[in-house]
């Protein structure tokens, strides 16, 4: 990615798919040039968090919601030190951002972290695009003087795609942190972090859990070195059929029957662990409001995603593994994609979304008490 000075909203701007379909608009953030994989997230709400999660580490995020940046940017709400997100595009952002926390506009912000993006584009077209084709490559070329469409169609269709991207090392943390416990610590949980949002240690913390962030090139050793009550596998971006390196480490915790909890790409590593396969979503699950069934009650929930990817597990019958039967205990009831899995014979779960989400919805909130029941089963 290239990028120089801020978007005027005057430079002229346009997005390249890989099929050849164009669109243009006007420069917004930096000016420049990006590439990455063009999706869509649904939420009308939360977009500062949406573009400091980790887990959207070289994609092109596309709003749907078609007023972006009302609220302007403050500096309590990101999820991570920085964006992470390798484009944006929306349709109108606002001209005055209008919010008592506000500290600067979106505009500004993505300009100041070098984010290319693009504005002015019918981002509903757009989306309907990448849902009848899947999501692609894509690049968003902006400034006075602009490339050749197919000189621009031949560098788009050379960046790397996503099926096969080993990305969680490029986001995770390099040293081991603690996040302490909020009033008198109950637990100690080491948090194996392949992309980790910053709620996620927080709502933990709020349950009294000592929370002991370590890389994603962290050995069994290394998490059992905290001597932890529980082991969390966090989201993250890539292709989970790469992640060999934490599969190894979750069989560990597996076979030490630990209580164990995993979202969104911790699902999928479980998913790995205990013998299914994985694959990509023709256009994924990305927003925060999409419609789960938790099996174990019957309850429906309002949940948050962003995965491209999902595990390939029957719905229908609980699997025998060499850890134990399990089951899938949540499904999207938009596709009956596998949104969550639990282990019957011992205290290990995991789900594909995010209980953890900030701007919301808290609908699952009550997983990380599902959490704290399975170290305190566990404990006595």
């Amino acid at each position: 990615m290239t990028t120089s000075t801020r978007g005027t909203g005057k430079l002229p701007a346009v997005l390249v798919l890989e099929d050849g379909r164009t669109f243009r608009g006007r420069a917004y953030g930096a000016v420049g040039e990006t590439f990455g994989e063009a999706v869509f997230s649904t939420g009308m709400t939360g977009y500062q968090e949406t573009l400091t999660d980790p887990s959207y580490h070289r994609q092109v995020v596309v709003m749907t919601a078609p007023h972006v940046g009302n609220t302007g940017v403050n500096d309590e709400d990101p999820e991570s030190a920085r964006i992470w997100v390798a484009g944006y595009v929306v349709r109108d952002p606002a001209r005055v951002p209008s919010n008592w926390r506000s500290r600067r506009s979106l505009d500004e912000e993505l300009a100041k972290q070098g984010v290319v993006g693009i504005s002015g584009v019918d981002t509903r077209a757009l989306t309907r695009h990448l849902r009848e084709r899947g999501a692609m490559r894509v690049g968003i070329f902006s400034g006075q003087a602009l490339p050749d469409e197919g000189i621009m169609l031949a560098r788009v269709r050379q960046a790397p795609e996503m099926k096969g991207a080993d990305l969680s090392a490029e986001v995770a943390t390099k040293e081991t942190y603690v996040v302490p416990a909020i009033g008198e610590k109950r637990f100690t949980v080491a948090a194996v972090d392949l992309g980790i949002k910053g709620m996620t240690p927080h709502r933990m913390a709020e349950r009294g859990i000592e929370v002991h962030v370590l890389p994603a090139t962290a050995t069994a050793e290394d998490v059992y070195a905290v001597n932890p009550d529980g082991v969390f596998f966090s989201n993250g971006p890539g292709d989970p059929a790469t992640a060999d390196h934490p599969v190894s480490v979750m069989r560990e915790v597996l076979s030490r029957k630990t209580p164990l909890f995993g979202i969104c790409f911790g699902n999928q590593i479980l998913g790995r662990a205990l013998g299914f396969g994985t694959y990509k979503l023709k256009y994924g699950h990305r927003g925060i409001n999409q419609p789960v069934q938790d099996r174990t009650t019957g309850k429906v929930e309002v949940t948050a995603h962003n995965h491209g990817f999902a595990v390939d597990a029957p719905l229908d019958a609980a699997t025998d593994t060499p850890y134990g039967r399990v089951e899938v205990s949540h499904v999207c009831l938009n596709d009956n994609v596998v949104e969550g899995l639990q282990l019957l014979d011992q205290p290990a779960f995991s789900v594909q979304y995010h209980p953890e989400a900030a701007a919301g919805p808290h609908d699952a909130a009550y997983l990380f008490d599902r959490f704290v029941s399975l170290m305190e089963g566990q404990r006595a």
